[in-house]
């Protein structure tokens, strides 16, 4: 029998994201060197919001681009083929700082297949990492710099973040 859990309200994700924007700005330096990519699915609409609240926090514009790491995979045989998304760069990132926008990180692949795909595009200054929710269980060396809400989960549980472009509402979920 499956059940779900409440793990954040919209109004919590909203304040989650405000606060993971917050913390990026401390640790940017010059925020004219910044340069968000959302990974796909769901770290794209994640990094618009982030460039948004940072925009809002300090009137600066932040570029956000797109990032589909489908043939940087190294389980693709696992996870399965899906129809490739288009990568979208916003300028040259050599020198910049990039940060790297995902909703759930859980065994690491995913960033390590985004870090692959970013040095195609250029060498930034510094990559970092924003992930909403951290649930845990890492087979890769890969943390991430800035973690909305860490949330303990065994193997047979799954994460679900809802955001309003895609989902037509904000929130995160657990599944038993």
């Amino acid at each position: 029998m499956s059940n779900t859990v409440e793990i954040l309200s919209a109004q919590e994700l909203r304040r989650t994201v405000t606060r993971l924007a917050s913390q990026v700005i401390e640790n940017a330096g010059d925020l004219s060197q910044l340069v968000l990519l959302g990974i796909y699915t769901r770290g794209v609409p994640l990094a618009k919001i982030l460039a948004n609240q940072i925009e809002l926090l300090e009137q600066v514009k932040i570029p956000v681009g797109a990032l589909d790491i489908t043939f940087y995979r190294d389980d693709l045989n696992i996870t399965g083929m899906r129809t490739p998304a288009k990568t979208e760069i916003p300028g040259d990132i050599t020198g910049k700082i990039v940060v790297l926008v995902d909703d759930v990180i859980y065994k690491g692949r995913t960033v390590r297949a985004a870090l692959n795909a970013v040095l195609e595009y250029g060498r930034p200054e510094a990559i970092k990492l924003v992930v909403l929710v951290d649930r845990g269980h890492r087979e890769l060396p890969i943390h991430p710099d800035f973690t909305g809400k860490k949330l303990p989960t065994s193997r047979e549980e799954k994460v679900k973040v809802y955001v309003q472009d895609i989902d037509r509402r904000d929130g995160v979920e657990l599944f038993r």
